[in-house]
Formats: C-alpha cells, sequence, structure tokens
C-alpha cells in the first residue's frame, strides 16, 4: 500500500540521518586524535632539544650533565632515550588513527560479563593516542589485553560487548577526517535473537557517504573487512592490523615461553601473522625481546622488500630483517660448488664432520709441565693433565670455553699444591699462574686457538683430513665431491671460498664460541626451504630459544626442503614448539585454489587443503597455437590486465623471465623488481622461487606444463605460481596443461 511505502521510505531516511550523523561526530574524533599525535610528535622534538641544552650546559649555567640525574653519564643517556623517542615517532608512517571501536555493556544492560570495562567505550587503532599519560587513552594499541574482544568477541561470546564498529577510509590516506568514509556497527547483544546457527553478526548498520551496503556473503560478514582484504595489491605489503581473523589472532597473541610453527595454506595469512606476533611480542614484553633484539629472516630481497613496511606501520622501526645470508661471514664468494657438494653441504652431517675436524686439532699431553713460581717450581703430572683434557672433550663445550677450563683446571692443580705446601693462594697468584709463559705454551700445544678458516680450509684441503672427520658420515665419492682440486688454493688466507662454504664457516665459529650476535626472538619465514645447516645459523642466534616459525610443506622447493615440521624444528633448535595449522584464507578466492588443491594431492608432503572465504575470482586458460606465441600472448593479456586495478604479475619458469622482460618492454610496457618500492609501473616478472610470498590481483600463469616438469621439485614450482592471484589468474600455455589443471 502506499502508505506503507511511505513508512518505509520515512525509516530508511531516518536511519540513514543517523548514521551520517554518527559518521560526522567520529570525524570531529578523528580531528581530535590527529591533534592529539601532532601535539606528542612536537613535544617529543622539544624535549630532544631541552635536552640537548641541559647536556651542553646551555639551561640556568649549568655544567654540561648537572642537574639531570645528578651526572653527565645519565644525562647522555636521557638524551639518547629522548632522541630515540621522537626518532620513532617520526619514522611512524601516518595513516589512520583508529579502525575499530567496543561498546561494552553497562550496569543496566548486564555488563557482569564486561568486568571492570562496563559502560566504557574504546577506540582501537595501531597505536596508543593519548592527551595525557595520566588520562584515559584517546585510542588503545591494538595489542593492549582489552582490545582482543575486538578480534574475538562474537554474538555467542560477546565479551561483554554490545557494538562492535568497523571504519572504512580512504587507501592511502594519511588518516585526516576528510579519509574516514564509512562505518559498520556489529551489534553482539540485545539483537542475539537475530543471530544464525553459526553464532554470526546478529546485525549491521554502516555508510559509506553515499548511502547503506550490506555486509559482504561468502563468509566474510563485515563489507569493510571484505572491501579490505580484496583492496587492489600495489606496493609492499600492508599490515592486517584492521582484519585479524580470530584464529590468526590466537597465534599472534601466543607468547614467548614456547615457539610458535605456523603451518599455513596460500592465502591464510602466515606472513602477517608472524609479523603482527613480533609486534605483539615486542609490546607485551618489552624488556624481554628488546634487551636481546628482535630478528625477521626472509628468504630473499624481494621478499623482504615487499614486507618492510608492515612492521614500521605497526610503530616497531628498531627491528632486523635480513637473509640467512646477510648473518653468514662477510668473505667474498670467488668459487663455486657442484650440485653434490652443494647439497652435502647443507646437509645436517656436515656439522657432525666439521666438529670433528676442529676437536682434532686437540692433543693429550706428552710429558709432565713445570711452572716457575719465583725460585719455585711447581710440576705437573702427564696423567692429571691427560685427565684433564679428556674429561673437558667428553663434556663437548664451545671450543674456546673448553680451552678456558682446561685452564683453569690447571691451574686448580697448581692451587692444590700450593694450599698443602703453605696455605690457599690469593686470587693474584692464582691469575699469575694462569698467564705464565710455560702453561700459556702447555695450552697452545693441546687446545691451540684457531680461527674458522684454518678448520675448514684444513678440512676441505686435505683428503686424509677430510676422511678422518668424515669417516662412516660420509662415503668416498662424497669426500671426493667435497675436496677441493685443482687450482683452488688450500690455505686459509688466500682461499676462494664458495656460497656454501660461508655455512661451514659460521658453523665453526659457533663451535668456538657463541656468535656475538643473538636475539630475543626470531622470526623465520618460508622456513620449509631452508637446509639444515641454515636453521642451525638460525638456531646459534636465538637466545632463548623462541621462534616462530613460518611456512608450508607443500611450497618447498629447494633440493633440501623440509617433509615434515619435527625434523626441520629440531635443526631451528625448537623441537617442543607447537606446530599450528592455517587452513582457512581471506586473499585467494575459492575460484582459484580448486586447481591448486587438485594439484596438492600429488605432491610428497601430507597437508591439508586449504579454504577460502571469498568467491569471485576470475579462472581462465588460454592456449596460443605455438611456443612463439606465449610472448605475444603475455604481452596482449598483460595489456588488458593493465586495464583495470591492481598489480600485475607474470610468473614463468626462471629461464623465460628475461625474454619476458624484454617482450614486454619492446611493446612498451615497464616491469618493476620483485618485491621491490611501488613506483609507477605495476607489472612485475617472476620466476616461481622467488614469487614465493608474493601476491598480485592478477596473474599471468605461462607453460605450467614447463614448471611442472623443472625438476624434482617442479610440480611445488607450480603450486606456488597457481596460488599468488588475489583476484584473476590466467594461464597460458601451448604444451599440453598437467593434469591437475585440466578439470
Amino acid at each position: 500500500m502506499p502508505g506503507d511505502s511511505t513508512a518505509e521510505e520515512g525509516d530508511s531516511t531516518a536511519e540513514e540521518d543517523v548514521l551520517q550523523a554518527e559518521l560526522a561526530a567520529e570525524r570531529a574524533y578523528t580531528d581530535r586524535c590527529r591533534a592529539t599525535l601532532d601535539r606528542t610528535k612536537a613535544a617529543a622534538q622539544r624535549r630532544v632539544l631541552e635536552g640537548a641544552g641541559v647536556l651542553t650546559g646551555q639551561h640556568s649555567g649549568e655544567a654540561a650533565g648537572e642537574g639531570v640525574a645528578g651526572d653527565g653519564a645519565s644525562a647522555e643517556a636521557l638524551g639518547r632515550y629522548l632522541r630515540s623517542q621522537a626518532k620513532e615517532l617520526q619514522e611512524e608512517a601516518d595513516g589512520p588513527p583508529f579502525f575499530g571501536r567496543l561498546d561494552f555493556a553497562t550496569e543496566a544492560d548486564g555488563g557482569e560479563q564486561a568486568g571492570e570495562h562496563r559502560g566504557q567505550r574504546y577506540y582501537i587503532g595501531r597505536r596508543r593516542v593519548g592527551e595525557h599519560p595520566s588520562a584515559p587513552p584517546l585510542v588503545l594499541d591494538w595489542r593492549a589485553p582489552v582490545s582482543r574482544a575486538f578480534y574475538q568477541a562474537t554474538a555467542r561470546d560477546p565479551q561483554g560487548v554490545v557494538t562492535r564498529r568497523r571504519f572504512g577510509w580512504t587507501p592511502g590516506g594519511t588518516g585526516t577526517a576528510e579519509d574516514l568514509t564509512g562505518l559498520e556497527d556489529e551489534w553482539l547483544r540485545d539483537r542475539a535473537e537475530g543471530t544464525d546457527g553459526a553464532g554470526g553478526q546478529a546485525g549491521t548498520g554502516s555508510t559509506d557517504g553515499a548511502g547503506r551496503a550490506a555486509a559482504a556473503g561468502g563468509g566474510l560478514a563485515s563489507r569493510i573487512v571484505a572491501g579490505e582484504i580484496e583492496r587492489p595489491r600495489v606496493g609492499p605489503m600492508r599490515d592486517i592490523v584492521a582484519t585479524i581473523q580470530p584464529e590468526q589472532d590466537d597465534l599472534v597473541r601466543s607468547g614467548p615461553d614456547g615457539s610458535l610453527c605456523v603451518q599455513g595454506a596460500p592465502g591464510t595469512g602466515k606472513t602477517a601473522v608472524g609479523l603482527h606476533r613480533a609486534a605483539y611480542l615486542l609490546y607485551t614484553y618489552p624488556r624481554r625481546i628488546e634487551r636481546g633484539g628482535m630478528l625477521v629472516v626472509g628468504p630473499n630481497p624481494a621478499f623482504l622488500g615487499y614486507i618492510s613496511a608492515v612492521l614500521p606501520a605497526l610503530g616497531e622501526v628498531g627491528v632486523r630483517q635480513c637473509t640467512v645470508r646477510d648473518l653468514l661471514p662477510d668473505q667474498p664468494v670467488r668459487a663455486e660448488d657442484g650440485p653434490q657438494a652443494v647439497e652435502l653441504k647443507h646437509s645436517a652431517r656436515m656439522a657432525t664432520v666439521l666438529r670433528n675436524a676442529l676437536h682434532a686439532r686437540v692433543r693429550l699431553p706428552e710429558g709432565p709441565v713445570t711452572v716457575p713460581d719465583g725460585s719455585y717450581r711447581w710440576r705437573l703430572d702427564e696423567d692429571e693433565l691427560r685427565a684433564v683434557v679428556r674429561e673437558t672433550l667428553a663434556q663437548r663445550p664451545p671450543y674456546e670455553v673448553g680451552r678456558e677450563r682446561v685452564r683453569a683446571r690447571t691451574v686448580a692443580l697448581l692451587r692444590d699444591q700450593a694450599e698443602r705446601r703453605a696455605g690457599p693462594p690469593g686470587d693474584a697468584w692464582l691469575r699469575r699462574m694462569g698467564r705464565t709463559k710455560e702453561l700459556t705454551a702447555f695450552l697452545n700445544s693441546v687446545w691451540p686457538r684457531v680461527r674458522p678458516e684454518e678448520v675448514v680450509a684444513g678440512l676441505l684441503g686435505d683428503a686424509e683430513a677430510l676422511a678422518r672427520a668424515a669417516e662412516g658420515l660420509l662415503s668416498e665419492d662424497e669426500q671426493l665431491a667435497l675436496v677441493w682440486r685443482g687450482r683452488r688454493p688450500r690455505s686459509s688466507r688466500t682461499a676462494h671460498w664458495s656460497e656454501p662454504d660461508l655455512l661451514l664457516l659460521d658453523e665453526v665459529a659457533g663451535l668456538i664460541a657463541h656468535p656475538p650476535e643473538s636475539y630475543g626472538h626470531v622470526v623465520v619465514d618460508e622456513a620449509q626451504d631452508l637446509s639444515p645447516m641454515q636453521c642451525r645459523v638460525l638456531a646459534r642466534r636465538s637466545r632463548f630459544g623462541s621462534l616462530t616459525v613460518l611456512g608450508d610443506l607443500a611450497q618447498g622447493t629447494t633440493p633440501w626442503a623440509a617433509r615434515d615440521w619435527p625434523e626441520q624444528l629440531a635443526h631451528l633448535g625448537a623441537p617442543d614448539a607447537t606446530v599450528a595449522p592455517l587452513t582457512t584464507g581471506f586473499r585467494v578466492p575459492s575460484e582459484l585454489l580448486a586447481p591448486a588443491n587438485r594439484l596438492l594431492d600429488s605432491l610428497p608432503v601430507r597437508v591439508p587443503h586449504a579454504r577460502s572465504l571469498r568467491t569471485g575470482g576470475e579462472l581462465r586458460t588460454v592456449r596460443v597455437p605455438t611456443a612463439r606465441g606465449l610472448a605475444e600472448g603475455v604481452t596482449t593479456r598483460v595489456a588488458a590486465a593493465l586495464g583495470r586495478e591492481g598489480s600485475v604479475g607474470v610468473i614463468a619458469h626462471a629461464e623465460r623471465v628475461a625474454d619476458l622482460r624484454a617482450a614486454l618492454a619492446a611493446a612498451g610496457i615497464a616491469t618493476e623488481e620483485p618485491g621491490g618500492e611501488q613506483g609507477a609501473e605495476r607489472v612485475t616478472v617472476v620466476g616461481a622461487e622467488l614469487a614465493k610470498g608474493l601476491e598480485y590481483d592478477h596473474v599471468v600463469l605461462v607453460e605450467p606444463a614447463e614448471m611442472a616438469d623443472s625438476g624434482p621439485y617442479g610440480p611445488q614450482r607450480l603450486y606456488v605460481a597457481l596460488t599468488r592471484a588475489v583476484s584473476r589468474l590466467e594461464i597460458l600455455h601451448a604444451a599440453g596443461l598437467p593434469e591437475a589443471l585440466r578439470g
């Protein structure tokens, strides 16, 4: 009836007015937060200048450093702290001051579950925003305990929350009031009768400045969350702090006492989970983590470039991000090994061979040792000294520690003699005895000082020495593959080192003494591709054995790729790590996951299929008549893809990459290096192995059969390539398709 229609239109208009009023109020709150942030940055700079004035004695005529904690050293420490704080604030990227809001139930609403948060309203953002340290913050850090309800509360378990509000912002904006484009409310209480059997949201009201918009379907109830996840991928990886899902949040907030391994299917956000867990640990356990530092290890520079902006966006700017190669000795690489030698040098057996070679330098004493003490001479028997060396070797300490233990125990033998003769000697006497030239000469003869280069060159440059160290560990053929031959210099000072040799040098350095650099927590991404010796590099640098290990066994593409996690975690020094699967994805639409899941069944690892909460992906297979037409087909498909938003990735066998780049350049299409900073170019051409961890809105996959047939790990390379697209995947081929792609 007309009257009913008018009533419905009136209700809609009234609701729209309410939503617009709410949006205006939130924009005003944004202005308040932005003004507070600007004042905070200005105050930090002012404190730096004031501190510098005190340090240089410019205040009240005081001497430099006076009046600041009483001494110049304290003043200098304060100055470093103030400069560091100001630097961190300045380096934080501009962005929305908040992305969510929680309204907790009042006492009248039965807010017992809300506890101390009854009746409170909290804004949630990437970092805390406060007008004064003693005043309630305008915005809570997403890592604060109460913020967890933003990610975990549901209609079935509201955790005291009445309403969860999400905010939509202009992509790439600086977070001004004008950048706030919409809001969306999810009622978790009082409308619970509207929940579905899965405990979904009870109701949603939203505005984007142009009217109401329904929440997205396909498993993602929030339109804003769906929009953020589906936003075109251009430039470096973004943080996911506004879209973290409950199972991801559980992993992010796990504590540092135990190590965590995330077996993540493609598109499940395992890399983002690892980086957000790093930010969470730095916030929640600052003394423990910052004292040792945080290390993030990626598979290659392209990947590190891609993820480099995530932690700074979360306010964490002091985290080292590098590859395993960056941790190895800084020796020039002038030699190249054969495939068998490379694989051997990456194997765990080499750690035992190197230990044998190092400790083969230890010799049992031959004869007694006489140590002068003024006019008196102390005599140490051969049997006593042999017992000292044997017992120290049996303890298997680091080499330098063992040397000092032999020194200390030898001095203890002298002390015992001195006590029997004239009573306990003093500390000065013990130190003097420990440094006599006779005792030092004895120590050098039985436990000589050694450099890693001497051990490795002495092992690989001498077939007999290698045979002794590798007895029962390496076959004769394997030993022959390792021994330096031809014109390769065998001296430790002139040796030509290969890339895998650096792993051996680092191993020996770790056997001699603990590495000088170690970290409070280590995040390792694409860990399935690390060799046992690479894993040991990282294990040595984990001060507390606290790691976040990220990977997917199905994406292992190196000759030493892990087939299961327990063995790999043991090499990483974390055998008791919890292995948590992530199988539900939000990045790759289900249509694009289907061929990858079919391929998964043929891989030599057992991992669960990936599941996506997104639909709407476009999958297309294009056949060209001849192999020569592949390059032309790529330029045509890329040119068409550039007519739409987002990034474009061309993924091919590594040997085709250069030709495809040249073909695109000839067609006037510029490309950029994988993982590089965002530039004018939106197109990247990359081999399947380097594509790991990257993502593109549109992927053109070239000749999949060529990838699948590229060696024992070819099917895994194809699996990687199939799972890089977040919206559209075009498979371009001239040869026949692998069976998994024919469905």
